[in-house]
């Protein structure tokens, strides 16, 4: 049965769990290396060994995808129609806006925002295959303007390929793990140099994503899934079935309770044994609750939200919208009880690509701005420039930059 401990005994489950990167790092620099120096040769034979690649090349045909599309079921394609349109809804809403203004007499600044040329999101589909993801990555990309978006899926299903036609990608490479990220971020005969990779993998995909960062753009380092629920009262039932949504995903998810009732405690305790009884997937729920969840007795809601601010989760659910103001950290929120973070995970709007391990204390989920360049711009004209003039060759000569003062003083020189 799932852990109940009092906030006094939660520090060291709240401590931030390290992600164990080393070993997976040992094992895939040499892939990276191979795919780096021997390209599509090294590429097909990671694949074929440890994709099940069965053709002469990892890109998958259009005709391939064209074909999984008309086998999908009228109720998959409604529901991709459904949620692609709400996630683009949403994205469209994070992009950055271009702007030019006078800030100053004779000093006119603003931003331009411009896609990236080329990203790759990388769908899992090893365990579960996720067309969610396909859905959550390229669509905030497409949305962003990103005129080639890529993706890579090890061992994709016949709802990946058809969502990738459907949402018209057609450059889609069955490979997965280090190989996959190596052959983004170098480029190979047969597959694309990108600017970004995104989207969640295994810890072999992690440790590639984090040594080849700088190589290649990235959007965080994912670890395993967690949620924490913050909750005074409700239906145990409901809150039962979100901890368990989530500690299905694998055996190191976290599913955590933060509640200042006891009488709660125990009955979602319960509701949790109810349930594991006749879930598919108990087997892995089971371990991920007896190893890293549990509920934790709080002295109020405001205590919880402090306690979820340390943990900085990747999924926080809070009962109301007054104890938002409180959050610090979190990759996103749902708030009250009819907004389970399944909603989020396929249809609601904001992608599901969200950081772990703690990451939630430098940022949020992926967003369609990661898929774009914000560049500055700068217009000054002759009297605003001579008003500058002190601070600008002051500044540069504190510095011991002469030819920058120079720079100045020969464009105000009479």
């Amino acid at each position: 049965m799932i852990r109940i401990l009092e906030s006094s005994q939660a520090s060291a489950l709240i401590e931030r769990r390290k992600s164990r990167l080393e070993e997976a790092e040992k094992t895939v620099r040499p892939i990276l290396e191979a795919v780096r120096k021997k390209g599509d040769k090294a590429l097909l034979q990671y694949a074929k060994k440890l994709d099940g690649l069965n053709r002469s090349s990892v890109l998958v045909p259009e005709e391939e995808l064209r074909n999984a599309e008309q086998q999908l079921s009228p109720e998959f394609r409604n529901a991709v129609k459904t949620a692609a349109n709400n996630i683009r809804s949403y994205a469209k809403l994070q992009l950055p806006k271009p702007f030019r203004k006078a800030l100053a007499p004779g000093v006119r600044l603003g931003q331009i925002v411009r896609p990236l040329e080329g990203v790759a999101a990388y769908v899992p589909s090893g365990r579960y295959p996720l067309p969610s993801t396909l859905m959550m990555t390229v669509i905030p990309a497409q949305a962003a303007g990103v005129k080639n978006v890529f993706v890579a899926s090890p061992r994709p299903s016949t709802e990946i390929y058809g969502a990738a036609s459907m949402l018209e990608v057609t450059k889609v490479f069955q490979m997965g793990g280090a190989h996959a990220i190596a052959a983004f971020a170098f480029g190979t005969k047969s597959v694309p140099r990108v600017d970004r990779i995104v989207g969640p993998g295994n810890a072999y995909v992690t440790a590639a994503k984090k040594l080849l960062a700088g190589e290649v753009g990235i959007d965080f380092l994912a670890g395993p899934t967690e949620v924490v629920i913050i909750a005074a009262d409700g239906d145990p039932r409901w809150i039962a079935a979100d901890l368990l949504a989530q500690a299905e995903h694998d055996v190191d998810a976290a599913a955590i309770l933060l509640t200042p009732s006891r009488k709660l405690a125990s009955a979602v305790a319960l509701e949790i044994e109810r349930q594991l009884a006749d879930l598919s997937t108990a087997k892995v729920a089971r371990k991920a609750i007896d190893k890293n969840g549990a509920i934790i007795i709080t002295n109020s809601l405001e205590q919880a939200v402090e306690l979820s601010n340390q943990f900085a989760p990747e999924h926080l659910s809070i009962p109301e919208m007054r104890l938002l103001d409180q959050v610090q950290n979190a990759g996103t929120v749902f708030v009250g009880g009819n907004s389970p973070e399944a909603a989020g995970d396929y249809a609601a709007g904001p992608s599901h690509v969200l950081p772990t391990n703690g990451a939630a204390r430098l940022r949020g989920g992926l967003s369609a701005a990661d898929f774009v360049k914000v560049i500055a711009v700068q217009e000054l004209n002759g009297e605003a420039l001579r008003r500058l003039s002190p601070v600008i060759t002051t500044l540069a000569r504190a510095e011991g930059l002469e030819a920058h003062a120079r720079s100045v003083e020969v464009r105000l020189a009479k």
